[in-house]
């Protein structure tokens, strides 16, 4: 998928923006727990499928779709790990030093799976 029409593009960022704003929406209305729980919704994912969708066409459509769906399979396992990291390391050293250690952890595991899945 080298080029994104301007179609592509525009469903990416309505689809992105709106999840972000339900997910804070549900934050403020639910608690702090239900937003992060509904902000893990693939928004991004969904939007990649439907600009393949209009983007490509037969085999090609398959094939994205299916390299998109692996991916997003391996991201989702990535953000489960590092939620139930970032919930341990939170408590244990607070907001600003808990935040840096998950996002160093984050891109650890990400670099990890990234060099694994390359092969």
């Amino acid at each position: 998928m080298g080029e994104l029409s301007i179609s592509a593009l525009l469903i990416r960022f309505v689809l992105g923006g709106a999840a972000v704003v339900a997910s804070t929406m549900v934050a403020r209305r639910l608690g702090e727990k239900a937003g992060g729980i509904f902000a893990a919704f693939p928004a991004v994912f969904l939007a990649a499928l439907l600009t393949a969708g209009l983007d490509l066409r037969g085999e090609d459509l398959v094939s994205q779709s299916i390299v998109l769906s692996k991916g997003a399979m391996v991201g989702m396992g990535i953000n489960i790990l590092v939620a139930i990291i970032a919930g341990f390391l939170l408590n244990k050293y607070g907001l600003k030093k808990g935040l840096m250690q998950v996002l160093g952890c984050w891109f650890v595991v990400s670099m990890v799976v990234v060099a694994i899945t390359s092969y």
